[in-house]
């Protein structure tokens, strides 16, 4: 019979998923590699168990496995690695922790350790080896504050299961500070809820229609040059702030534009969402830039 395949080397962010995949058992060997195979080999597990994290004496060690057959209830093991031994594996208890998402399992990782296993909500237990978040840009014209975009964004990462480490970086367009590179003694703003301060200038939103038509300079959108044409007739000076035509670095970026009014377009590392965006919305941008 031939020897089964060797088990790779796991990935940075790898964890159980979902995370009945890993079992948590107490044993009475030394947590070596060739203690724990020797103590694992032909022993049968259940089917859907591809993890042990092993514990002697407040020790922990995490192990991969495969089975002889995924489809009796219970199969042998027929190959096993030591992924992390107790001196490279933490174990930490933290209630609030819900073990199935991994940006919280990378948040509860002890720095330093290769792998953490972690006893969180539910008494429900999994791990995440060498974890390296994903940094993805939000970019969101503030004010208002909290940036919108980014909260959703938050919301969606801290219930999706499928997503790997998420760091949401926000990449703020910001009203005042595009102000003040164009100086101008009145502005229009798209809308009054921003709430942006321009000090002594004078300042009318557009949303609200001003009965007179001013000499303002426009700090809005191509949809917002839009509506000032069909109030006012003309097209004023501008400032563009969309976040979609604003220059990007490499890497995954979650953005707005109110030229979309529905649904979601990717471009690249960009998915661009309606400015209403829902959560929905929001949430597909992230799993079409991450999955």
């Amino acid at each position: 019979m031939s020897a089964p395949p060797a088990i790779p080397d796991l990935a940075p962010n790898s964890r159980a998923h979902p995370y009945r995949g890993l079992s948590v058992q107490e044993v009475d060997v030394p947590l070596t590699e060739d203690a724990l195979t020797a103590h694992l080999l032909g022993r049968e597990v259940y089917r859907r168990t591809d993890f042990l994290a092993l514990r002697r004496g407040g020790a922990t060690a995490l192990v991969e496995v495969r089975k002889a057959s995924l489809e009796p209830l219970f199969s042998p093991v027929v190959a096993a690695r030591l992924v992390s031994g107790p001196d490279r594996t933490a174990w930490v208890q933290r209630p609030e922790v819900d073990v199935g998402n991994a940006t919280a399992l990378a948040a509860a990782a002890v720095p330093g350790a290769d792998t953490t296993v972690v006893i969180g909500r539910f008494e429900h237990v999994n791990f995440i080896h060498r974890p390296d978040p994903v940094r993805v840009r939000v970019t969101e014209v503030v004010p208002p504050e909290p940036a919108k975009l980014l909260a959703q964004a938050a919301q969606a990462v801290a219930f999706d299961e499928d997503l790997p480490p998420v760091e949401l970086v926000l990449d703020a367009v910001r009203v005042e500070e595009v102000a003040a590179a164009h100086p101008s003694p009145a502005y229009l703003l798209p809308c009054r809820g921003s709430g942006a301060d321009l000090g002594g200038a004078a300042v009318a939103y557009l949303d609200t229609r001003p009965a007179e038509r001013a000499d303002w300079l426009l700090i809005g959108c191509e949809r917002s040059l839009q509506f000032h044409e069909h109030f006012y007739g003309d097209r004023p000076g501008r400032v563009d702030l969309c976040p979609r035509n604003r220059p990007l670095p490499a890497g995954p970026s979650l953005v707005k534009c109110c030229l979309l009014e529905r649904g979601l377009e990717v471009d690249g590392d960009t998915a661009v969402v309606p400015w209403g965006a829902s959560l929905d919305e929001v949430r597909e941008g992230l799993r079409r830039l991450l999955l």
